[in-house]
Formats: C-alpha cells, structure tokens, sequence
C-alpha cells in the first residue's frame, strides 16, 4: 500500500470516527450509475465533464440536426418546403465536416463508433 493510500484510509477512519458520514444525502439509497457503455473509453471522461457542465459539443448537436432534418425531408410533401429542408440539410452536412477535419476527428475510430451510438439513439427517440 502507498503512502497516499494509507494516509486516505487513516482520513477515512478518522472522519468515520468523529461521525462525518452520519446523515448524508442518499443514505440507504441506492446509488444512481450512469451508463457510459455507448460511449468508447477514451472519450468517456470528456463526455462526463462536458455533460456535467451542460455542454454538447457542436458536432453532437449537429448530428442530432442532421438527423432531424433527414426525417422531415423524408415526411415533407410540399416541393418548396422540401427543397429549403434540403439546402439547410446541405449546410449543416458542410459543417459538420469541417468541424470534424479541423478537430481531426473524421478519421477517428472511437469518434466513428460514438457517432453510430448517438445516431442510433437519436433514430429511437
């Protein structure tokens, strides 16, 4: 055992002692885990602390857009309206690659297999 750890256990103990843990919140509760499972390793801790600062990366949102926008596309009967969805659908495609080459991301495996998660998740909902 390292010095770092046992001094954290003689802390642990301590406060345990003086009764520091008594009365916290979500005693006897069961803990709420988040699944990161759809998510590659590597990413995970950003995704964590970007989530938990209430931050979606640009290039999430737009996948969520690009999404949207091919079911409207898909839904849409008026030629004129359909043909605006289409050249927004067109921007935000050109964006989104240029967000992914300027963050050297579209060649990234782990962001390749995200991506899939997400469109996955946003197809069900």
């Amino acid at each position: 055992m390292s010095i770092m750890s046992w001094l954290a256990e003689q802390r642990i103990h301590q406060a345990m002692e003086q009764g520091d843990f008594k009365d916290l919140a979500g005693k006897g509760k069961p803990l709420e885990l988040e699944d990161v499972s759809h998510i590659p390793e590597d990413l995970r801790m950003s995704y964590k602390i970007m989530k938990n600062a209430g931050l979606i990366p640009e290039e999430m949102q737009l996948q969520g857009e690009l999404i949207k926008l091919r079911n409207l596309i898909h839904l849409c009967e008026n030629a004129g309206e359909k043909e605006k969805l289409t050249r927004t659908l067109t921007e935000k495609k050109l964006r989104f690659q240029m967000l992914m080459e300027q963050r050297g991301l579209s060649g990234s495996t782990a962001f390749l297999q995200y991506e899939e998660k997400l469109r996955d998740r946003l197809q069900d909902s």
